[in-house]
């Protein structure tokens, strides 16, 4: 199957999900979460790890959309406490309605999320709830980092990598493990999945640091310069405070240590002085470098080539995006 034709599969499965329990005002935050729609990506790559092994791809839909079920859980609760208003277009849960239903709501999708992974197949339910569990740890441990990041002008370019390899590139790594797991594959083909898409997710998560500075309104769905006007500590601002000299160095602080200013003229002036370093280039760079190393490790599966052309074409269109 194509990825188009997984991603039909996943959308009709969510959006058909029963929700038979009450109190009906607990779970309809859990359904107009998932409803906002979104990428999909790792219940796609989930099937899509499985389909290099097997062709019936929707006998494990209930596990890859588990895992969706947990990534919407935790932007759920990063909307909380980024006290975000909106996400992909719609009132965030916290808006529409409270704090306490975000929490609560969240809290049960995390749940949610335990029950349908957990309906696969009970000779291999053990390895995937325990990477599943493993993954859950880990993200919780890179929002921290994230956190903690907030507060430092000193956060190093490895730091920041092991960061949003926690909090984004080991769930896209599950998705890929747990379909080559569901689909019997040997453990060193699992491992070979698993580093590429955790590879995949470091450049895709270095691709956002990117557009959200060069990237077009239009395309990309949202206003860029967020990561600017924020101060937030990605790939590009972290290089160009190690890059910077005189009063390049000067100007870059200045920007960051004022709390009144012109938004159009922060993101500008930031702007420029990224392309001036040339951080620009370097952030494409890294992304090239990580893709590369991800294409390795799909390569070391032994699959025959056709079996992957879906999986390659997808994960290609992932890295040549704009939005």
């Amino acid at each position: 199957m194509t990825a188009e034709e997984i991603l039909t599969l996943v959308n009709n499965y969510i959006d058909n999900l029963p929700y038979e329990r009450e109190p009906k005002s607990l779970y309809e935050p859990v359904r107009y979460t998932l409803a906002l729609g979104g990428k999909r990506i790792r219940p796609v790559l989930m099937l899509l790890s499985y389909g290099l092994f097997k062709n019936d791809v929707a006998s494990i839909l209930p596990c890859a959309c588990g895992l969706e079920t947990y990534h919407n859980y935790t932007l759920l609760h990063d909307d909380l406490m980024d006290n975000a208003d909106m996400r992909r277009g719609a009132a965030t849960v916290h808006k529409k309605w409270d704090a306490n239903t975000a929490i609560l709501s969240g809290d049960s999708m995390l749940v949610l999320s335990y029950q349908r992974i957990a309906q696969c197949p009970d000779d291999k339910l053990p390895a995937v709830l325990s990477l599943f569990t493993e993954t859950a740890l880990e993200i919780g441990e890179g929002q921290q980092y994230d956190m903690e990041f907030e507060t430092r002008n000193d956060v190093r370019e490895d730091e920041y990598i092991e960061m949003i390899r926690l909090k984004t590139s080991v769930l896209l790594a599950c998705a890929m493990k747990i379909g080559a797991i569901l689909a019997g594959a040997d453990e060193a083909t699992q491992h070979n999945l698993y580093k590429f898409g955790e590879q995949i997710g470091l450049a895709f998560q270095l691709q956002d640091d990117y557009l959200d500075v060069y990237g077009d309104p239009k395309v990309f769905g949202k206003v860029i310069g967020g990561d600017i006007t924020s101060n937030k500590k990605t790939f590009m601002l972290i290089n160009a405070m190690q890059k910077a000299t005189g009063k390049d160095k000067e100007e870059l602080m200045h920007w960051i240590e004022s709390e009144t200013f012109d938004r159009d003229e922060k993101v500008a002036a930031v702007t420029a002085l990224y392309t001036k370093l040339g951080i620009d280039t370097l952030a494409k760079e890294k992304i090239d470098y990580f893709f590369s190393c991800g294409r390795e490790y799909l390569n070391a599966v032994s699959v025959p080539e056709e079996r992957k052309a879906a999986l390659t074409a997808y994960t290609n269109k992932m890295m040549k995006r704009d939005k």
